[in-house]
């Protein structure tokens, strides 16, 4: 599954390019109706939230405790978006999709065995 994890992170990389622009656009739209909504803001927390757990599933993708960390970001992005879903609906698409990321990241980092560190003779 480290495989799968170096697979995933890249491509939240990739999509916090394609998040990040789509909540900037939304937020502009939402400042300019002047409708109170704060989806476009959270949607850009989302795609921060996926950067760092997408570089931190890369950087620890044979650590246990990095794969849960980044488990753990990628359940907080995703509940920041699925909370202030509004206007910008294509936010709670990328909210589930980090969740299904968090659920990867948290169950392979438990089910992961730790491995011993090599003995020198």
């Amino acid at each position: 599954m480290k495989t799968a994890r170096l697979v995933i992170g890249i491509v939240s990389i990739v999509l916090f390019v394609l998040v990040s622009l789509q909540s900037c656009a939304a937020g502009v739209g939402n400042a300019l109706a002047e409708n109170g909504e704060v989806s476009g803001s959270a949607g850009f927390l989302l795609a921060l939230c996926m950067l760092v757990a997408g570089i931190v599933g890369i950087v620890c993708r044979k650590n246990k405790v990095g794969s849960i960390v980044a488990g753990c970001f990628y359940a907080f992005g995703g509940l920041i978006g699925i909370t202030n879903v509004g206007s910008y609906a294509d936010l709670q698409i990328w909210s589930v999709l980090s969740f299904i990321f968090a659920v990867v990241f948290i169950a392979t980092g438990i089910l992961q065995k730790n491995s011993k560190p090599k003995q020198e003779d």
